[in-house]
């Protein structure tokens, strides 16, 4: 039973079927689909104290709906997303079509995404790390895919529940190194050793990201490579 549990656990088409499955109401959060304007305004503050200046290549690992994406495109940076779920990336794609917005979005691996030898300026995730079934090998493989002098922005946190509105995760989930998320103090010692600086940035007394106050702890790591 434990064995079937971690097959399904690392099986890329389970995954991707609970994404799709999310895709539909995923924008109803509101740091998902930033339809209010101040928690729009809120995560594009964020992103432009981030990122570099534009116009940057940029990669959004786990892009999900493409909002931040979407936010970055604004700016004038020339985007790539990549996510698992094909109906994620073609509500990406969808919605920066709508916003007459022009980047790329791929359906594949987050962990590896399917850029080939390509490097970028900033690499961004946001909550993806705790559905990883390896996060170490995905945070090199991410660094790899990084200029010299470029940044590694990772939003992550410590959940109360995963999964999408307490829907349980793929089987074997609670197998996964970092289910249910990780702390500032453990992300920064895994990605410490891999990048020349970095500092952590608290989002938890951040409300207007999440669309009202939250309880659990959620950061932003920055990492210089």
């Amino acid at each position: 039973m434990e064995n079937a549990k971690i097959a399904t656990m690392t099986n890329p088409a389970a995954i991707a079927a609970y994404w799709n499955d999310a895709a539909p109401d995923f924008d109803d959060e509101p740091d998902h689909g930033l339809r209010d304007e101040v928690t729009r305004t809120a995560w594009q503050k964020r992103l432009l104290s981030w990122a570099p200046t534009a116009p940057a290549d940029v990669l959004d690992v786990g892009c999900g709906t493409g909002s931040l994406s979407q936010l970055l495109a604004e700016s004038g940076h020339r985007v790539t997303g990549v996510d698992l779920a094909p109906r994620m990336v073609d509500q990406a794609r969808a919605k920066l079509a709508a916003a007459g917005l022009q980047a790329r979005f791929l359906v594949g691996d987050a962990a590896v995404p399917p850029t080939g030898d390509e490097q970028f300026d900033l690499l961004l995730s946001r909550h993806l790390v705790w559905t990883l079934p390896d996060p170490q090998a995905a945070l090199r493989e991410w660094i790899a895919r990084i200029r010299p002098g470029g940044t590694l922005v990772l939003v992550e946190g410590r959940w109360r529940e995963s999964g999408q509105a307490g829907a349980p995760y793929v089987a074997g989930a609670e197998s996964l190194p970092w289910h249910r998320g990780i702390r500032a103090e453990e992300l920064t010692a895994a990605v410490r050793p891999l990048v020349t600086d970095l500092r952590t940035e608290d989002l938890s007394s951040s409300p207007d990201l999440w669309g009202g106050p939250v309880t659990d702890e959620r950061y932003a790591l920055i990492a210089q490579i």
